[in-house]
């Protein structure tokens, strides 16, 4: 039916019986390979020089601040509550973790203060008001290794962490002035996924009980947990009663949470305004709850606390002058300390060893990498057009931005700020209106939630006796809700779901409905041996400084590796962006396909890609796959030369 036939494939005039392009020539599976990497997810051209920044600027702010700095609604005062909330958590108890593996250089205090400034500045400055920055687990493991590359060098480690963050905020200076941004669009739903899930799955086992750390709810049950070694002098003290309470508390948090958002499209409550409210007010409302519950039918329970410092100060104290041993622990002969560090970092109080200065830019160049993928990976996911933000992306001028924070926070010994993944992705949710089947309809792109959140929390830091009432499992509650919550979503998640279902029973999607069932998991698979690779990298402490290299190879293992593995439908159907699915979808149903090929259909189980070419893969070269479909019998169909490149092609 295609012979004699022109058509036109993403602008390009196709003639179906010779098979040539009218402005690239012939059409080959190669060709057509190499012109969907180049295209996919809009690419831009490159806008080097600082055209970038300027153009990012011109686009967001210039059109959007004013809109974004007034849409004042109900809805915006229940998400900065809301993401108080979620900022709060995870800036505290990764305080606590810094302050471990950093001898309390930086602790809960630093990471509050640089979450509260950043936040509040962020928000009026950005291009992308919806981010949300914050402490992550990549960049606290790097922050780690580089305070135990300065004692290995003996060089004391604020000053030696500013010069490394100097030097990575002079790479994102280059970045955003050479438009390296445009290397991250290369990054497909198949490393988005990856590393979303990653994220994602940290905060899960955080809340539940992480393997490789005494951090999480079941924990508690372990005798020798921290909390109860330092309660073994209280009498009345049972570890098992203040496990069974931290996990109903926790536990609890999250389910009550995860009830009261699902109340928005149910019959409950008089009307759509308070079932609105309710959603909208939903981890507010469980976490007052809960905390309460502890506070007053609990009171004689002692369940873990936070761990935040009585007043606003550094986290260090002093023995001596120098300022270099940590009191009490380094100097328990000592009845008091000498004082707190400054906030402001000597930057050549080097030990002498001035020549670190420029060591400190190989540590830099792996945590620019870290900093560049962590940020430029969470501002593709949040701007994925399934989200629908219209108010336009800036990721050149937002690197600078973000090269600001990081040179600021490195000055006064405060830890660097990344897009949060998960805080990013629930702002998004939050601020959007849904069906009931969780399709976004349209989002209010606002920048005052993230400017009256991080007002809170810089409140909270002249209140820590406040926020101390807040039990850690309640905590705990919320990391795991904000996990749940935003699993669904994940593409990855719903594939790896289908390896323990009937396939009779699989739901309905491009991919289910156009692939054969081998054919998803073996993509699946390969995502799940990059993902626990990723893992198991970021867990293992010799190797974690190699944690953003292994990121970054996850973009030519899908530009080069899949294609070898994968044929064009499949990776469209798998990995494409939405507008390119529906493309092709287009065209099945247009009759571009023969899905009605008995020999091939296999009950839906092949789609129309392999209904045409059911050995053809994309690593063999059309001259070899002409060859083996038109000499087969078996096959039942036999071609022209220029009617195989045209069912090649699509």
């Amino acid at each position: 039916d295609t012979v004699g036939r022109t058509d036109t494939m993403g602008g390009d005039n196709i003639d179906y019986e010779s098979g040539e392009n009218d402005t690239h020539g012939p059409v080959t599976l190669k060709s057509q390979q190499s012109k969907f990497f180049k295209s996919h997810d809009n690419r831009q051209p490159s806008q080097m020089c600082g055209r970038g920044i300027v153009s990012d600027f011109r686009n967001t702010i210039g059109k959007h601040w004013v809109k974004e700095m007034t849409n004042f609604n109900t809805k915006t005062i229940a998400v900065s509550f809301f993401l108080f909330i979620a900022v709060i958590a995870p800036s505290i108890t990764f305080g606590a973790v810094y302050a471990k593996r950093t001898n309390n250089y930086m602790g809960a205090v630093e990471l509050l203060l640089a979450t509260a400034w950043c936040g509040i500045f962020y928000s009026l400055v950005s291009g992308m008001p919806m981010m949300i920055n914050g402490g992550t687990g990549p960049v606290l493991t790097f922050q780690s290794v580089t305070y135990e590359l300065a004692k290995s060098l003996d060089i004391p480690f604020l000053p030696f962490n500013a010069w490394v963050g100097i030097w990575v905020a002079i790479y994102m200076l280059l970045a955003g002035f050479f438009d390296l941004n445009r290397f991250i669009k290369y990054a497909t739903r198949f490393t988005d996924e990856i590393f979303a899930f990653l994220i994602i799955s940290i905060f899960i086992l955080d809340a539940l009980g992480n393997p490789v750390s005494n951090v999480g709810l079941f924990h508690y049950f372990n005798p020798d947990h921290q909390h109860h070694e330092k309660k073994e002098d209280v009498s009345d003290y049972d570890y098992m009663t203040v496990a069974f309470l931290s996990v109903i508390l926790g536990l609890g948090t999250a389910v009550f949470a995860m009830v009261l958002r699902g109340i928005k499209h149910s019959a409950f409550c008089c009307n759509d305004f308070v079932r609105s409210a309710v959603t909208d007010f939903s981890i507010t409302i469980s976490v007052v709850f809960f905390t309460l519950l502890k506070q007053v039918v609990f009171t004689d329970i002692k369940t873990e606390e936070l761990n935040v410092p009585d007043t606003f100060a550094p986290t260090f104290n002093c023995c001596t002058s120098t300022c270099t041993d940590y009191f009490p622990d380094d100097c328990p002969e000592l009845a008091e300390p000498y004082g707190r560090r400054d906030w402001f970092v000597n930057l050549f109080d080097l030990n002498g060893k001035q020549w670190a200065i420029f060591l400190a830019a190989g540590p830099a160049a792996l945590a620019f990498i870290l900093a560049f993928l962590d940020n430029g990976i969470t501002w593709h996911i949040v701007n994925h057009p399934s989200n629908k933000i219209t108010h336009g992306e800036a990721y050149n001028y937002d690197t600078v931005v973000s090269a600001f924070m990081v040179a600021v926070n490195s000055v006064i010994g405060l830890p660097w700020l990344v897009a949060s993944t998960v805080p990013c992705v629930m702002h998004v949710t939050a601020m959007s209106e849904k069906t009931k089947d969780g399709t976004t309809l349209s989002v209010q792109e606002s920048r005052l939630t993230g400017f009256f959140t991080h007002i809170l929390v810089m409140c909270s830091i002249l209140a820590l006796g406040v926020i101390k009432l807040i039990p850690l499992p309640v905590l705990y509650g919320v990391f795991l809700f904000m996990g749940l919550v935003a699993l669904p979503a994940q593409e990855f998640w719903q594939r790896i779901l289908l390896f323990f279902m009937q396939p009779e029973k699989y739901p309905s999607s491009c991919y289910t409905d156009h692939l054969r069932i081998k054919r998803i998991h073996l993509y699946t698979g390969i995502q799940i041996i990059f993902f626990g690779l990723l893992y198991v990298v970021k867990n293992i402490k010799p190797i974690a400084i190699a944690f953003p290299v292994m990121i970054l190879l996850c973009i030519p293992a899908r530009l080069y590796l899949l294609p070898k593995i994968f044929n064009y439908d499949e990776l469209v159907l798998l990995d494409g962006s939405p507008e390119k699915i529906e493309r092709w979808i287009e065209k099945s149903n247009d009759g571009a396909f023969d899905d009605n090929n008995d020999d091939y259909a296999d009950n839906g189980e092949l789609g129309p890609e392999t209904a045409f070419i059911p050995e053809v893969t994309a690593g063999q070269n059309e001259e070899e796959a002409l060859r083996m479909v038109t000499s087969d019998p078996d096959n039942g169909i036999e071609y022209t030369e220029g009617a195989f490149k045209a069912d090649a092609n699509e």
